[in-house]
């Protein structure tokens, strides 16, 4: 008997101990990581099983739809092949729109960011067209390239232009003077001033004004196919709400949602490749 509640004091420790680690475990360990994947599970069944609880018992399923219905819906547009068709030129349009703009508002961000005169001359241009509402443009985009891909690109490409410009131009211009002084002072030429000192300060403001940028480089894609297209993702919200199907305007959504949250998280991991080479090369 006593050997038995031996045992049971010995296990009782060891589990409190387990529980704690599991509760106070720090961010990027295995136990926290378990726990944070744990709690969003949970809170995505409670979310869907509600939803699937008040549709029909108080909402009408006309407005709401339910779970079971839109994975119908989804089950469907992966057998017809239909929804592999929109989701390549969505994701053509967007991945396009968001490299074109992310590369010319990086360049741009640099070269004002590292020449002040210049940056004064073009800032009331610059300000006057970013406060344009870019949805706004969609018809004159569509009046110029037609109804093809080359709109939704140039109307995606212009959205995330401005997100990223800006913040790069923050991140060049917050580069620390002493550092730039020190480089100079060694006789440092204007490539080791960008490489040593301004680049990687405005890494952090540059990967911050990419991940800004995902979702609103789908929206582009999307509000340009709603507005004028045959096909794509905005068309088929377009065309299922035109046809009051709200089980194929809420799978539609769920798999916009599923890009921007994937397209993130590509991001995520990137900066975390970038900033650690940026580490281990100081």
């Amino acid at each position: 008997m006593s050997e038995k509640a031996g045992a049971l004091a010995a296990e009782v420790p060891s589990a409190r101990a387990a529980d704690d680690a599991l509760h106070d475990a720090p961010v990027g360990t295995f136990w926290f990581t378990v726990k944070l994947w744990l709690a969003r599970l949970v809170l995505l069944a409670v979310l869907l099983g509600a939803w699937e609880w008040a549709s029909g018992t108080i909402i009408d399923p006309f407005w709401v739809s339910a779970p079971s219905q839109v994975l119908d819906r989804l089950r469907e547009w992966i057998v017809t092949g239909s929804l592999w068709f929109h989701l390549g030129i969505t994701l053509q349009e967007t991945i396009a729109g968001f490299v074109s703009g992310s590369v010319a508002g990086m360049a741009l961000g640099f070269l004002l960011g590292r020449n002040e005169f210049l940056a004064r001359v073009l800032d009331p241009f610059i300000l006057s067209i970013y406060s344009l509402p870019k949805v706004a443009l969609a018809p004159l985009f569509i009046l110029w390239f037609g109804i093809g891909i080359a709109a939704k690109i140039v109307l995606s490409a212009v959205i995330v232009f401005f997100l990223v410009f800006y913040n790069t131009y923050a991140g060049v211009r917050d580069a620390d003077q002493d550092l730039i002084d020190v480089v100079r002072l060694m006789r440092g030429k204007r490539r080791h001033v960008l490489t040593i000192a301004v680049i990687p300060s405005a890494m952090v403001w540059v990967f911050t004004g990419l991940k800004i940028a995902v979702p609103y480089a789908l929206i582009g894609a999307v509000v340009g196919e709603m507005m004028a297209s045959n096909k794509g993702l905005g068309h088929l919200i377009e065309g299922s709400a035109g046809q009051f199907d709200t089980a194929g305007v809420f799978a539609a959504l769920l798999v916009l949602m599923a890009i921007s949250t994937t397209l993130h998280e590509l991001l995520n991991r990137l900066e975390r490749i970038v900033l650690r080479w940026k580490l281990v090369n100081r």
